[in-house]
This record gives C-alpha cells, structure tokens and sequence, in this order.
C-alpha cells in the first residue's frame, strides 16, 4: 500500500493471519486484498478509506458523500474482476453475505449483491441471493463482542427459489472478515444444503490486530 492506492492481489489466509481471526481453521479458504486498521479511522490509509465508504449508511443517501459509496462499490467490483481467475468463475456461483438487516427491512443494504452484480467478466457468471437471513442481529464493534458461528447459523438459511441448478463450487463475498464467525456460519448452512460443495471466502479487507512485539518495542523506547 505504499504507492497510496488500494491493494489488487488477493492474499490467501495463512498460518501467520489466521490467528488473527478466531473462529477460522485451517480447513477454511478464505483470501482477502487489503488490511483494515481498527479504530485507527478514515485516514488510516487506502484500505481503511474503502472500507468506510462500502460501509457508509443509509441515512447518508441524497447527502454529497453518498457518491463515495457507490464509488467504493464499483472499485471493488473493479478488483475483483481482475483478480478471480475466470476458469474459476466460470464454474462458481458468485453468493453475496447477507448483510446486518434483513431483506424486507427498510435499511437493508445491498451493497455487497450490487457489488458482485457490477462484476465483468469475458464468461458467463452466475450470481445468486442465495444465502438469507432471518430478522435483523447488531452489527457489533469490530473489536466487541459479536455472535459465534452457533448463533449465526440459525438465522442464515438458504433461498430456495435461487437453489437450482445446484452450484457446483460457491464464491462468499463480503467486505470486512474479522472473527471469521460469519463465514463459518455461512460455509455451514451452504455445506448442510449443498453436500460437499467448496465455499471460498473473498474479502475486501481482513481486521489486522497490531503486532504485540513493535508495542514492546514502543515501550521499550520511552
């Protein structure tokens, strides 16, 4: 992220970033682009700047800095559309996370289905509202307390009038991973409907916790 700009490789979860996400194992694949600095605000950098703007609320619509919105929906489509492998997206069916509002709630934001829907390929996708959720649940602080994996797999099911042809390999899209609870979640009710099925986790951003040696080292300096 030196030269300013938000990232546009992939990065896969591995060993050294897994720890960083609690609920995630091993058996999980997940990538994401950027890394999102909690609490460190708006300026933080490229990442961060996205990131708050995907996630900019309702109430802002009509207000000069809705455009940032739709903006940072379209560079995500952007990156993503040239960082999948199309041989990949030719056989998977592209799902976006439900988000913290249910369907038929007025503040429902769809962000993460027009972003995938903004997605260009020289192949034939296959997007689908697959996976919904039952009600509404807090969206919860990134770095407070929020559901588990037991919890949210009750209230995600799978839309069964987007459920055939069956999907041969599901893509999860959502923008910030953190726990990881959500896409275990998620992986579970779509493994549980579709036995068997690869689920792939794509993130904008993954929450990076702050490296508790260079906080020795700035206390080491004082």
């Amino acid at each position: 992220m030196s030269n300013g700009t938000f990232p546009k490789r992939l990065t896969k979860i591995d060993d050294l970033t897994r720890p960083d996400h609690s609920f995630l194992t091993p058996d999980e694949t997940c990538f994401f682009f950027g890394e999102y600095s909690a609490r460190a605000g708006y300026d933080a950098g490229p990442t961060n700047q996205l990131i708050f703007n995907f996630k900019k609320k309702l109430e802002r619509k009509g207000k000069p800095d809705w455009k940032y919105k739709d903006r940072s929906i379209r560079e995500a489509a952007s990156c993503f559309s040239a960082a999948l492998n199309p041989e990949y997206v030719k056989i998977a069916t592209l799902v976006p996370m439900p988000p913290s509002k249910a369907k038929d709630d007025t503040h429902h934001d769809d962000r993460l289905l027009r972003m995938v829907k903004y997605m260009t390929f020289d192949v034939k996708i296959d997007v689908r509202q697959l996976l919904l959720q039952k009600g509404n649940r807090d969206k919860g602080a990134h770095d407070g307390d929020r559901p588990g994996p037991d919890a949210l797999a009750q209230i995600y099911y799978v839309d069964e009038k987007q459920s055939k042809p069956a999907p041969r390999s599901i893509a999860l899209f959502d923008d910030l991973l953190v726990t990881g609870a959500s896409f275990i979640a998620a992986k579970r009710v779509l493994q549980k409907r579709f036995p068997g099925i690869a689920v792939t986790g794509l993130f904008l951003a993954r929450r990076a916790l702050p490296d508790p040696a260079a906080f020795f080292d700035l206390i080491e300096d004082f």
